[in-house]
């Protein structure tokens, strides 16, 4: 999946509301000079245009102050809470909405109190920068990221033998969750990919000039949050968080109450019928996916439940009746060999059959853009975009760029980092990494990695680039790659379905925090943030992730004893999905149940189809196909959480038509309260889970029968 369901559409609107709130919105301006000439109107319109005037006057700090105390402990906070967020959106569906505004916007709050705190009484001796800002966001981001890309919820979590033994496949090899394996295997693999971008920063950002939808709306909020209009905004999306943080915390509170046992709970309330309710069919009472429903596009919940219902409404209950004759009557709902390998391995197809499309899509672009840049007027980067370490000074700017363009890129080549510590540092980890890791992972050959880490820079570039296109990560699928090619290279007899996964997870951290970086490069360049105070940000902030990560994870597994298990609060359905992707690549198709195979392969060329049918057709329309990976989610977990997403968007798009300015400036803030204080609430309740306090009351809902014999049933025991 891809890394946080980003909405750029929705964070550009936040963007433009809070410029015009400042004063500089293009469009106000274009409107004041409609009357005058258009050579004049041209140059009047850029002078106003320009977001660099309006912090002309104000000192940027080099970037070793740009580097503080406070941004780091701000920000180690934040990863607390944000990694708890990620964690739990990982062990229940898998969706992780962009928490990047969350992030910029509760970071500038914080930082701007202590400082205002420090100034009453005089003791301020750095004020509170839009580049300190920067720092922050990028930390935040950087740290909850390992929360997605340490494979919590997919491939490390499918290697353990509560996984295994539900795919019926342990004899091929398991490895438990432990702290400091997990730890140490984080810190080995999670630090190559910022290496491997770093000497094209360049390249990218000024020289190809990428645009990085959602980098680019960051730093456009944050530079709006820096003037002193903007501050007030932030000051109220701030309050409204924390009204719906407490509502969202206290609202989790007190479901808890009404937990103790089994399938008891709001979260298990029959909304639409007990016969609907067996087949996931309710609304669970959820803050979180009522707000990460605010936060996703309408047309990704809406594929959600449009996948919910095709398989829980449809498919489902017609194999069913096929019991006896597709599979043996006589095994566990739960088993590999029965309804579960179709839910499992349908839902795979359609992840995969997406995941190709995208692939080749993102890859021809790449390509394309890349032939178009090195063929067209800007030929002289052969000359000039590879010298990484010439004068900072020196001017590679057209004269038609505007004053910004210019200030921006004489402050991005001001701090170079080097290219041979860039280089050096690759190869003195990736030959760390060979070496560390066949002794994690005794079926994981150093050649294996060697061959990894030999494509890597491409494929990092690769993912960059087209991150920078169309703002999509394809991380994700990259792991699955090496999945497929890493199994099959090893063998079933060889533990390829470990060293399958434990590749992907090689894979995806090096891709994944590659494109990460560039998207901060680009907000760094665009906020006169230093280069090297990102990437020092990015590294300090990808350390705490290797630490906090583990540690909430493992809040987890030790609180809950069911966790991954099916049916239960924090089922980990990506961690099935990715372990039976490694028995197909290690073992074929020949262990899948009748006709699982000609479905797979119907799905999967159905969301290839799809796909081609949304790209052909204008946007206008386009934009009203569903998504197949969406689509794909509810087919293992039901269609419930869909349906708390869709109450989400109902209640945004009844917002946005009675009062469209408000819902754009507060929807996310909104949004982020549910998210936020459903989240944290996970470490308490995990805490009582430990301690052994058990919730006092079960609310469980039957039929009138069932009530009528458990009321008889007491009867004559009394």
């Amino acid at each position: 999946m891809r890394k946080g369901v980003l909405n750029p559409d929705r964070d550009r609107q936040i963007v433009e509301h809070e410029l015009q709130e400042t004063g500089f919105s293009p469009e106000s301006e274009k409107a004041t000079n409609k009357n005058v000439k258009e050579d004049e109107d041209e140059d009047e319109e850029e002078e106003e245009e320009s977001v660099e005037k309006i912090f002309e006057s104000r000192e940027v700090p080099s970037w070793k102050k740009q580097l503080t105390l406070r941004a780091f402990v701000v920000s180690f906070m934040l990863s607390i809470l944000f990694s708890f967020i990620v964690m739990k959106l990982n062990l229940t569906t898998g969706i992780i909405p962009s928490l990047n505004v969350s992030a910029g916007l509760l970071g500038f709050f914080f930082v701007k109190t202590w400082t205002k705190m420090l100034h009453r009484s005089g003791y301020l001796k750095q004020p509170f920068t839009r580049q300190e800002n920067t720092v922050i966001q990028t930390c935040v981001v950087a740290s909850s990221g390992i929360a997605f890309s340490g494979g919590f919820g997919t491939y490390l979590f499918g290697m353990s033998e509560r996984i295994a033994n539900q795919s019926g496949d342990a004899a091929r090899g398991v490895k438990n969750p432990s702290l400091g394996w997990i730890m140490g295997f984080l810190f080995v693999v999670s630090f190559l990919g910022l290496f491997s971008v770093v000497p094209l920063r360049k390249i990218m950002v000024i020289d190809f000039k990428l645009t990085y939808p959602s980098g680019t709306a960051t730093a456009h909020l944050i530079n709006s949050f820096h003037t002193p209009q903007g501050a007030k905004l932030a000051k109220k999306q701030v309050r409204v968080l924390g009204k719906f943080f407490s509502l969202s915390f206290f609202w989790s509170f007190f479901q808890w109450f009404f937990t103790g046992g089994d399938n008891c709970g709001f979260s298990n309330f029959p909304t639409f019928g007990l016969k609907a309710y067996q087949y996931k069919f309710y609304f669970d009472f959820s803050a979180t996916y009522v707000g990460v429903g605010m936060i996703c596009p309408y047309i990704i919940n809406i594929s959600v439940l449009l996948g919910g219902i095709l398989s829980w409404g449809i498919m489902w209950p017609l194999i069913e009746t096929k019991k006896g004759d597709w599979f043996p009557d006589n095994v566990e709902s739960s088993s590999m060999h029965g309804l579960q390998a179709y839910k499992v391995f349908i839902a795979v197809a359609i992840i995969l059959g997406d995941g190709l499309y995208n692939f080749c899509k993102v890859l021809s672009r790449t390509l394309s853009g890349l032939f178009v840049q090195l063929r067209g007027p800007t030929t002289s980067i052969s000359r000039t975009s590879f010298t990484l370490e010439e004068d900072p000074h020196a001017s590679h700017i057209s004269p038609k760029e505007t004053y910004d363009d210019q200030r921006r890129a004489r402050f991005f080549l001001k701090d170079q980092i080097p290219t041979w510590f860039a280089v050096g540092g690759y190869i003195i980890i990736a030959a760390t990494a060979t070496a560390i890791l066949p002794h994690m992972f005794h079926q994981l050959r150093w050649y294996y990695i060697l061959v990894i880490y030999i494509c890597a820079p491409v494929l990092a570039f690769c993912n960059a680039y087209g991150a920078g296109l169309t703002d999509w990560s394809l991380a994700s699928t990259y792991g699955k790659l090496a999945i497929f090619t890493i199994g099959a290279w090893a063998g079933s007899e060889h533990g390829g379905m470990l060293a399958g996964l434990a590749a992907c997870g090689v894979m995806m951290n090096i891709v994944s925090t590659a494109s990460d970086l560039t998207q901060d490069f680009k907000t760094g360049y665009l906020t006169l943030s230093s280069p090297k105070s990102m990437f020092i940000s990015q590294v300090i902030g990808t350390a705490m992730g290797c630490v906090v990560s583990p540690c909430v994870f493992w809040l987890f597994y030790k609180a809950f004893d069911d966790l991954g298990l099916p049916n239960t609060e924090y089922p980990a359905p990506f961690a099935t999905v990715y372990r039976s992707m490694a028995k197909l690549g290690v073992e074929g198709v020949a262990s899948l149940p009748s006709e699982c195979l000609v479905l797979c392969y119907a799905f999967f060329s159905v969301a290839i189809l799809i796909n081609i049918v949304k790209d052909s057709l204008w946007s206008k329309w386009g934009r009203f196909i569903p998504l197949p990976m969406a689509m794909a989610i509810p087919f293992f977990l039901g269609p419930y959480f869909a349906i708390d997403m869709c109450v989400g968007s109902l209640i945004l798009f009844i917002w946005e038509r009675v009062d469209a300015a408000k819902a754009e400036a507060f929807g996310t803030a909104v949004a982020s309260g549910l998210i936020c204080g459903d989240g944290i609430w996970s470490l308490p309740s995990s805490v009582l889970a430990i301690a052994g306090v058990n919730p006092p009351v079960c609310m469980k809902f039957l039929s009138a029968a069932s009530n009528s014999k458990v009321d008889n049933f007491l009867k004559g025991s009394s």
